[in-house]
């Protein structure tokens, strides 16, 4: 019953940040909130809700990477497809080196394989601290892009270096054959076995669908359901099971683009989502500041594996030293990425822009590390293979532990005047996008009017007229709603009559919403009525929501 209470409190937690953050005249980013709330429950009830690794794993990271999978744009991720493998292969393997030895020198009690664990466990950055930064500062949509795609794939090699160093210190072997083996077949089977089982889902539902019909939930739930199954999948064959979940969410975009989901269901999934997503994330906050109380009750035995038993203030200038160590190596890596893609540019005759030095150190300092790493650190074993105490184990929680408050404290301080005024520039190619679905959109809805008019027509003559005065009038106004008027008006007018319409149409709704709400209090029509009614004035009012800040998404 203890452990039901402590999850509602968590729950409620997650609802109650939401609220607090916009209350507090100060701007706190939400995840240290969550982090607070979870170290008052802890206190309140004396423990909190203990990490299994693996449960922590399977309940938390495949519905929150399928859902960036399905939600990250792969246009803009082929397009940084480069600068994405580079981090996400080639800084996790150049941190483990180096962080690895750095680790090991600063402190000789950490054996050099315990210390590469540490370090591989540190090197990938968390999607959804990433996520959870990028909703309080503006940042720069190629660099988000290319954060969240370092985010999405750096788990795969990190947690192969992880479990080879956690191997070779238990066992004393390591092969680096067998390591590049591994983690080709880990990779590659993950990705493979994620894409084939959501392919067979969604196939045979629309199987199902087309000759027996589906109820709109069963998609919903399908949907929940999906990352759960092809990451057991994955697991039991050996294979990533974070990287068949990205899989299956990239999977499941292009499924999406078959558009054979009625309206309605795609907007009660992505309510459902967002209400799973803003749970998930707040809950692994909450539960990081759950394992704080007990990780300061071990400093003594940590300080103690670290030959400074009577020392507990050198274990935050050791996690501040690997901090720093962690910043430069992803600095470096970042100059040299820049500077070979500019030479490749260069070389292909496609010269590329140069970056500003506050991006790049933006870049550096915006690896946040997250929940993966504190949960994959607790996954260390107790003893080694002839029984005797793993090394250090404590120790390297601590650390882990440090080293990730200080990733997402530095993060949240530094970026925002970093990125300042930092936009995107007036060539960004999501610009370009927009104006040909604009004009796909106009073009296809003009198309659909004129030969619905000439349908309608042949049926019925004697509405000619009307189909022409209607049709005049649709067309008008997707012109308008596209910025295509045949007045003579400029962008900022076309804007500014967006905006107006928009408010009207706004206000509008409100007013028929509670006209509709004051009928079904009186009686005079019944609640099923006036839920029907609502939902529809909901969706309209979702659309206009949704476009307030861009071009409309849909006639």
């Amino acid at each position: 019953m203890d452990t039901f209470t402590i999850i509602i409190a968590m729950l409620a937690a997650v609802m109650l940040s939401g609220i607090v953050v916009r209350v507090l005249p100060i701007s706190i980013p939400i995840p240290f909130l969550q982090i607070a709330l979870g170290v008052l429950i802890a206190a309140v009830f004396e423990r909190g809700v203990q990490i299994e690794p693996e449960i922590f794993f399977l309940l938390f990271l495949p519905p929150l990477l399928f859902l960036d999978g399905w939600r990250v744009s792969k246009v803009a991720a082929l397009r940084e497809v480069s600068s994405i493998l580079q981090l996400a292969i080639g800084l996790v393997l150049l941190t483990v080196v180096g962080t690895g030895y750095l680790i090991h020198w600063m402190i000789p009690s950490i054996p050099l394989p315990v210390a590469f664990a540490i370090a591989a466990i540190l090197s990938p950055t968390d999607p959804v601290a990433v996520g959870a930064i990028a909703r309080r500062v503006p940042i720069p949509r190629k660099m988000m892009t290319i954060l969240e795609g370092e985010a999405l794939f750096n788990d795969a090699s990190s947690l192969v270096a992880f479990r080879f160093a956690v191997v070779a210190a238990v066992t004393g072997a390591f092969s680096l054959s067998d390591a590049t083996l591994s983690f080709l077949w880990i990779s590659s089977a993950g990705i493979a076995i994620g894409v084939s089982v959501t392919a067979i889902l969604m196939y045979t539902k629309g199987v199902i669908q087309r000759r027996f019909g589906v109820e709109p939930g069963s998609d919903v739930l399908l949907s929940l359901v999906m990352p759960f199954v092809v990451y057991s999948i994955a697991e039991r064959a050996g294979a990533s099971g974070i990287l068949a979940a990205v899989a299956a969410g990239i999977c499941m975009s292009y499924v999406e683009m078959s558009g054979r989901l009625p309206a309605t269901g795609r907007v009660n999934r992505q309510t459902i989502w967002t209400i799973v997503q803003f749970t998930l994330n707040g809950m692994m906050f909450v539960l990081l500041g759950e394992q704080l109380p007990a990780l300061l009750g071990n400093l003594a035995l940590a300080a103690k594996e670290s030959g400074r038993p009577e020392q507990l203030y050198w274990l935050p200038v050791y996690a501040a030293v690997i901090y720093l160590g962690l910043i430069l190596t992803r600095l470096v890596w970042v100059v040299i990425s820049l500077k070979l893609e500019e030479f490749i540019g260069k070389r292909r005759g496609k010269p590329r822009a140069k970056v500003s030095r506050r991006l790049i150190l933006a870049m550096s300092l915006a690896g946040a590390r997250g929940s993966i790493t504190l949960a994959g650190v607790m996954a260390l074993p107790l003893t080694l293979l002839d029984g005797t105490p793993f090394p250090a184990r404590e120790l390297a929680i601590c650390l882990a532990a440090i080293v990730l408050l200080l990733s997402l404290i530095v993060a949240s301080i530094s970026l925002p005047p970093l990125l300042r005024s930092m936009s995107s520039t007036a060539a960004d190619p999501v610009s370009h996008e927009r104006e040909l679905v604009r004009a796909a959109m106009l073009e296809a809805a003009s198309a659909s009017v004129v030969a619905t008019r000439q349908r309608l027509i042949t049926e019925h003559p004697e509405d000619s007229a009307l189909c022409a005065s209607v049709t005049e009038s649709l067309l008008a106004k997707f012109q308008r709603q596209a910025g295509q008027d045949a007045t003579e008006h400029s962008a900022e007018t076309f804007a500014r009559e967006r905006t107006i319409e928009r408010q009207m149409q706004l206000a509008a709704i409100g007013a028929s919403r509670q006209a509709v709400y004051r009928l079904a209090k009186r009686h005079r029509i019944s609640d099923t009525l006036a839920r029907e009614h609502v939902m529809w004035l909901d969706l309209q009012e979702t659309s206009l929501l949704g476009s307030a800040g861009t071009e409309p998404h849909g006639y």
